[in-house]
C-alpha cells in the first residue's frame, strides 16, 4: 500500500463509457464513474477520496476527455498512478493522463470550454457496433435546414427553454460559441461548444434540431424558442447514449502541470 506524504493536487482527464453508469456523481441508486475511482484510489492509497470532475455527465452518457482533479496524501508518482488505477478500474473506464498542479487547480473552474459531441444515425440499416452511442433515426435527416436552424443558437443567450426542471442554476444564460451539424455517411455528429451547459441541455437541443432536420419545424422556429424561454415549447430530450463529452478547455494560467 502507498505511503502517506505531503497533499498534492492531481489532474486526471478521464475517458468512459457511460453505458449501464448512473452518471458522473456517487448517488444511492445505481454505480457511478466517481464511485469507481474512488474505490479504485482506495484500493491502491488506502485513503477513499473521490475526484471532482469539470462536468457531472447524466446517466448513460459517455466522455473522451473528462477532466478531474484529486486532493490526495499518495505519493506515486503520476505515471506509476495512471497504471495503477488502469489497472484497477473496470475497462470501460480509462485514465488518459495524470499531472500533477498546483493547489489553486480546480476542474470545475477551470473549465473556459466544454465541447458536446452528439451523435444521429439515420441509415437504411441500424448500425450494430453504435447502437450503444447514437440516436437510431429510422427516416434521412436534413443537415442543412439543421445547421441553419443552430445559427440562432450561438451567441449569449438564456438557454432556459433548454434546461430540465428549470431553475437548476443561479443563471441559465451561457454562450454557445459554436454549434454546427456535420454528416459523414449515415451518421451526423452535433457540436456543440460552450462556456457551460445546463441540465439536458445538449440532449434538448438536440432532441429540438431532429425536429428540424425531419422536416416537422421550420428553421426559424428555433430562435423562436429560445426568445420564448420555455421548455414545453422546445423538442424533446434526446437519449442520452448519443452524447459525448468530448474536449475542455482549460484557462491557461490553470492548465499548468
Amino acid at each position: 500500500m502507498d505511503q502517506a506524504g505531503p497533499m498534492r493536487t492531481l489532474k486526471l482527464v478521464l475517458a468512459y463509457d457511460g453505458t449501464g453508469y448512473c452518471g458522473w456523481q456517487v448517488q444511492p441508486n445505481g454505480p457511478t464513474i466517481q464511485e469507481e475511482l474512488g474505490r479504485a484510489i482506495e484500493k491502491i492509497t488506502g485513503t477513499r477520496t473521490l475526484p471532482v470532475a469539470c462536468s457531472r455527465t447524466d446517466s448513460g452518457v459517455h466522455a473522451l476527455a473528462q477532466v478531474a482533479h484529486l486532493r490526495t496524501e499518495t505519493t506515486l508518482e503520476p505515471s506509476v498512478l495512471k497504471r495503477a488505477l488502469n489497472a484497477e478500474l473496470p475497462e470501460q473506464i480509462r485514465v488518459v493522463s495524470v499531472d500533477e498542479v498546483g493547489d489553486d487547480f480546480h476542474a470545475v473552474h477551470a473549465a473556459k470550454w466544454k465541447l458536446y459531441r452528439y451523435v444521429f444515425h439515420d441509415g437504411a440499416i441500424p448500425d450494430v457496433f453504435l447502437r450503444h452511442y447514437c440516436w437510431r433515426i429510422p427516416y434521412r435527416l436534413d443537415v442543412e435546414a439543421m445547421n441553419r436552424a443552430a445559427k440562432a443558437l450561438e451567441g449569449t443567450h438564456d438557454f432556459r427553454c433548454f434546461e430540465t426542471e428549470w431553475p437548476n442554476r443561479a443563471t441559465s444564460v451561457r454562450t454557445i460559441r459554436r454549434c454546427m451539424l456535420t454528416r459523414l455517411g449515415d451518421c451526423i455528429s452535433l457540436d456543440v461548444e460552450g462556456d457551460g451547459f445546463l441540465y439536458n441541455m445538449v440532449r434538448a437541443i438536440a432532441g429540438s434540431l431532429h425536429e428540424v432536420g425531419r422536416g416537422k419545424w421550420p428553421i426559424g422556429r428555433i430562435a423562436e424558442i429560445v426568445e420564448r424561454g420555455e421548455r414545453a415549447q422546445a423538442g424533446p430530450t434526446a437519449p442520452a447514449k448519443g452524447l459525448f463529452l468530448t474536449h475542455v478547455e482549460l484557462a491557461a494560467d490553470m492548465a499548468r502541470d
